[in-house]
């Protein structure tokens, strides 16, 4: 800040301090100077080094004041201005006078603070004693400031810090008595009143875990220890627990039942604060149980009727949370939830209509769309996005519902809003439109409506752009032509310029009116003042006028296929960070990024769209994996599953000559984690070849595996696989912890296009040699070995694609001509519809549709699913199911395929 810009802010520093220097010391004056400073640094001004360090030892000058007050700021601006000014260890010996027990006791807390900011790692142990003694101080002010000093020694003096567990434990101990002592504590922000020791006993309780955070039992016996009653006073000490049981629980499966135990046990705790901690951590929780859950449920909904708005706003927004992925353990709450739909504070009631929107059922839908409607123009944007995000959700679930919510969404839409909210509108309308075909014809003329009185230039593009896609398909074209050559006439260039790219779309029509119409307007466009405007007009007329080039014109304006975004990001990341400066001699090769269909990216799309309005969990290291993200994962375009092995096959030179992955299978675990060899395989579908990339980790310590290899057999029930090995290409050493891989080929007896299913039975091949503790290298000799893994299958679903259509019944009816086939089956393992519906469409591959992947019924549902193969034909697939407590859930599945022996396999994955 220079001079002209403190007068304007009123502040006029004097940065040589020489009132400090002045004799008598003004305190007055002083303080008054040492408040603009801090001001100076409390809203982001940097002092040079040297203008730090002069201000810093000008103010060690004030030392000589007794004015307490005064020493307060001393300690202050000197503890903000340490880590910029220099030789500040300098004046360690008299801030030490002022952390002394006989020193005045209001402002000996910031003294403590400011002395461990100038001390360095090396000088740690000559403030230890004092440290050590003011950790146990009576007085919860220097109890604490000692405390949240020792985090900050932590980083520079770990092991000296560590030697002072006892003293916390007795700071955490003593301060469960309470303490009437109205003391300061001395912070970054200046002081902060403190009535009782409860705030000791919270910063000596998060010190203690900082300490012991190595050492897994420790913290388990801590946890244990602290959790006995009336031991931790403090609700924030307790909130800690609370939180630490919840990592330990999500880090040690076997610590989880002794965890949860302590967690119900602090639903009961008579603070709120805890409460909600422990119910939070347990909705949490991966992979909670209905059972598990249901207790902290009961709290939430009793806090659901407090008299005080905070606690139910609390207890909403907790449930809002965990009903995206556990409606069902959530709708025991409804009734108090629709109590609050009328709540005064139009946060809670937002919180409670999306929570009712995420448990109801779908007769619930239209009456919950009458009580929003009613407040929409009260709450904030922030809450209107929130019930956008919801609506859109459940226009995917409940696809019958699509004509209300559409109605709904074109509502809110004419309403005032900033561009967060009408983006979330748009978007809405958009997967409507992409997901629900029956509401293609509204969405589009209410979209078409808004861009005459859009105010945001991005949303119009976008807007384009959909019209110009979807258009042309409609019955009557000429309607969106006229709302997008408006734009043409009167928006800015970047507008424009996407309508004629959208006008050129609807050049493609069969129509030859539309066709003519679209021409002229077109030539129109080439007088556009903008040059941007001008050459896509010109482009577009040269494109639709050359009638041999149609074929060209079709591929590049309408682009019914695209490039795998993920995988395009991901090489040119690779691309761009390369450390081979070699690399860039040559251009980036798209030939290597996968191209996917609209139906694929549409699969994928709106399994993310369903998922993305979950909570994202913390991805598991072991265990299973949450729902909503296993059925993501189920869902994923197969190019961009290649993608994950594409540059190590690329690698293989012996690979070179099949060409690209049709598609790459989930990861197949051969044996158990702990075990002394670690196998996993994927199975690599080419047009005329299978490979299996097996994955080996040898764990066992001291030792070195050399020839690795794998030999795998297929066969099925005839002893006839349909394959043959082609190569193995083995691993020539294998060191302890250092995965390896093999890669066995297999070639199709017969040829391309060939549909194959067989199991593998998999043995583990090497010359196993320890290592020789001298010399540290492996031994010359070695013996033999071999080592039996799991075998898998290579099924029906391993040459399957989850593809999208708008209408189940259009490709049920075109596959109706192929190969047919049925299977009755007894799911005993599977306990719900649920999960029986989650685990079919992934063994099978294929993408459910028309929102049959979330069942409304826990007795009977159908799910229609449909793909393609690998070389493009279409694949559907019809599940009728029905469950019973005694026997579980019964499927019958039957199955359509355009090509021969598709459909059986299909059938075969599951059977």
């Amino acid at each position: 800040m220079d001079k002209k810009d403190e007068d304007s802010a009123g502040l006029k520093v004097d940065r040589t301090a020489r009132i400090f220097h002045s004799s008598p010391i003004s305190p007055r004056r002083c303080r008054v100077l040492l408040t603009k400073i801090a001001l100076l640094l409390f809203t982001g001004e940097k002092f040079p080094t040297n203008e730090a360090t002069t201000l810093f030892f000008g103010i060690s000058k004030l030392f000589q004041s007794k004015d307490p007050s005064l020493r307060q700021m001393v300690y202050l601006i000197m503890h903000e201005l340490s880590s910029t000014a220099e030789d500040v260890i300098m004046a360690t010996s008299s801030i030490m006078k002022d952390t002394a027990l006989g020193s005045d006791v209001i402002y000996r807390a910031n003294a403590l603070r400011a002395l461990t900011r100038i001390i360095d790692g090396s000088t740690v142990q000559t403030i230890e004693r004092l440290i050590k003694t003011a950790i146990v101080d009576k007085v919860p002010s220097v109890s604490s400031a000692a405390l949240v000093s020792s985090y900050h020694l932590l980083p520079i003096a770990r092991d000296v810090v560590r030697r002072w567990q006892n003293e916390v434990q007795s700071a955490v101990e003593g301060a469960k008595s309470g303490g009437g002592f109205m003391g300061f504590v001395g912070g970054s922000a200046g002081n902060i009143p403190q009535a009782t020791s409860y705030t000791s006993q919270y910063h000596a309780v998060g010190l203690l875990y900082q300490l012991r955070s190595g050492d897994r039992m420790a913290l388990v016996k801590m946890v244990q220890q602290y959790s006995a009653p009336g031991l931790i006073r403090s609700p924030a000490a307790t909130m800690l627990l609370v939180r630490l049981a919840a990592k330990l629980a999500e880090d040690d499966p076997g610590l989880r039942k002794p965890m949860l135990q302590l967690l119900d046990g602090w639903l009961r705790h008579k603070s709120e604060l805890v409460n909600f901690e422990a119910a939070k951590a347990i909705c949490d929780m991966r992979d909670v149980t209905d059972g598990e859950v249901v207790q902290a449920i009961h709290v939430l909904q009793l806090f659901l009727t407090s008299p005080r708005a905070v606690t139910k706003f609390a207890a909403i927004r907790i449930l809002h949370n965990f009903a995206s992925f556990k409606p069902d353990a959530v709708r025991p709450c409804n009734p108090d939830i629709e109590a609050l739909i009328s709540a005064s504070n139009r946060s809670i009631a937002t919180f409670a209509i999306t929570t009712l929107l995420k448990t109801g059922n779908e007769s619930s839908v239209d009456r919950l769309l009458k009580q929003i409607s009613s407040f929409m123009g009260e709450i904030s944007d922030e809450f209107k996005v929130t019930v956008v995000e919801a609506i859109r959700t459940l226009c995917l679930k409940f696809p019958s519902k699509q004509a209300g919510m559409l109605a709904f969404l074109g509502g809110i839409l004419r309403e005032e809003g900033g561009y967060d909210f009408k983006r979330a509108v748009v978007e809405s309308m958009f997967d409507l439109i992409k997901f629900v075909p029956e509401s293609k014809e509204d969405a589009l003329s209410m979209l078409a409506e808004f861009i005459e009185d859009c105010e945001f230039n991005k949303l119009a593009v976008r807007i384009l752009h959909l019209l110009g896609m979807e258009g042309p398909k409609t019955k009557t074209p000429t309607k969106y032509i006229r709302y997008i050559y408006n734009r043409v006439v009167l928006e800015n260039s970047i507008v424009r310029a996407a309508a004629v790219t959208a006008l050129g779309k609807f050049g493609l029509s069969h129509d030859v009116e539309v066709r003519k119409s679209v021409r002229v307007l077109l030539t129109r466009c080439l007088d556009d003042t903008d040059d941007e405007v001008r050459d896509r007009a010109a482009l577009n007329l040269r494109l639709l006028e050359e009638d041999e080039d149609k074929e060209t014109a079709t591929r590049f304006l309408r682009n019914d296929s695209m490039f795998s975004l993920p995988t395009l990001e991901h090489q040119l990341v690779m691309y761009v960070t390369s450390e081979d400066r070699d690399v860039f001699s040559s251009p980036f090769d798209l030939s290597k990024v996968p191209v996917v269909t609209r139906e694929q990216a549409d699969a994928e799309e709106r399994t993310k769209k369903l998922t993305s309005a979950t909570p994202t969990l913390k991805a598991p290291t072991t265990g299973p994996k949450p729902a909503a993200k296993a059925g993501a994962e189920s869902a994923a375009s197969a190019a961009a599953a290649s993608q994950q092995y594409a540059q190590q096959l690329q690698q293989v030179p012996e690979l070179a000559s099949y060409g690209g992955v049709l598609k790459s299978s989930p990861l197949v675990e051969l044996t158990e984690s702990e075990t002394e060899y670690v196998v996993t395989a994927v199975k690599h579908i080419f047009h005329e070849h299978i490979v299996l990339q097996f994955d080996i980790k040898n764990t066992l310590p001291d030792t070195v595996l050399t020839d690795v290899s794998v030999v795998a057999t297929p066969a099925d029930e005839d002893g006839e696989s349909g394959l043959e090995e082609d190569f193995i290409i083995p691993v020539p050493k294998l060191e302890t912890n250092v995965p390896g891989t093999v890669y066995v080929s297999f070639k199709k007896v017969e040829g391309e296009g060939a549909f194959v299913a067989t199991t593998f039975t998999n043995i583990l091949k090497f010359t196993s040699k320890e290592i020789d503790p001298t010399t540290n290298e492996p031994e010359d000799g070695g013996y033999e070995d071999e080592y039996q893994v799991e075998d898998f299958d290579l099924n029906g679903a391993d040459y399957i694609i989850p593809a999208y259509a708008g209408s189940f019944e259009n490709v049920w009816e075109q596959a109706a001509g192929g190969e047919q086939a049925s299977e009755t089956l007894q799911l005993s393992n599977i306990k719900s519809i649920a999960d029986a519906t989650e685990q079919l469409a992934k063994a099978l591959s294929l993408q459910p549709l028309e929102g049959t992947d979330v069942p409304l019924s826990q007795s009977t549902h159908t799910l229609k699913l449909y793909g393609k193969s690998i070389t493009g034909g279409k694949v559907a697939a019809a599940v009728r199911m029905a469950y019973s407590a005694k026997t579980g859930v019964t499927v019958q599945i039957r199955c359509r395929s355009e090509e021969d022996g598709v459909a059986s396999l299909v059938v075969g994955s599951v059977a």
